[in-house]
């Protein structure tokens, strides 16, 4: 595992491209976003998706939300309407989850078997630039069920296993997850504020 440190006002650029290498490959990366520190890996590898539920012990049946790097990308792991994209507009990038029917491109293991998808756009240079190549994982980075933590160190004390790489801006303001809203419905569903 290796650790790299950065300003998350403004990123190494380095640091950000060595973490992209490492999802490329099959890796999984502990990254910061706007709300809480997140695992990430490539959505397209199986092996590095499975790898996320392991590292949470998180049930393959709860599924897994996608991270893209801004609102035009939405549109590659979504099955979006005119309506949904411009209310997605008025928060993205910003706190929140989306969750929309997902495209055919989405692989089974990220939804566990679902027909949707939760989607991201986060307000966080590092998260967003991490997904310019292919949409990564976006969960937060705590066991299953457990707190969810705001400094590296204490995650991977909890977690109790190696990620590939750490992306480290220090500790994190918020412990709170983003606000969960289903577009899926007639009218917007909050899920999880």
């Amino acid at each position: 595992m290796k650790i790299l440190k950065t300003d998350g006002s403004a990123p190494n650029e380095n640091i950000i491209n060595e973490a992209v290498n490492v999802l490329a490959k099959g890796g999984v990366v502990l990254y910061p976003t706007d709300t809480v520190y997140g695992l990430g890996a490539n959505i397209f590898n199986n092996k590095a998706v499975r790898r996320v539920f392991k590292i949470k012990q998180r049930n393959l049946l709860k599924p897994l939300s996608i991270l893209v790097s801004n609102t035009d990308a939405i549109d590659l792991v979504s099955e979006i309407s005119i309506y949904q994209k411009n209310t997605m507009e008025k928060y993205l990038p910003g706190p929140y989850t989306f969750i929309l029917k997902k495209s055919h491109i989405v692989p089974r293991v990220i939804t566990s078997g679902l027909s949707n998808v939760g989607v991201r756009v986060p307000k966080n240079e590092i998260a967003c630039k991490l997904a310019t190549l292919f949409p990564i994982t976006t969960t937060s980075a705590n066991l299953s069920d457990e707190e969810v933590l705001s400094t590296p160190d204490e995650i991977l004390d909890q977690l109790g296993c190696d990620v590939d790489l750490v992306i480290d801006v220090g500790p994190l303001d918020s412990k709170n997850a983003s606000t969960i809203i289903d577009l899926t419905t007639p009218q917007p569903t909050f899920i999880r504020r």
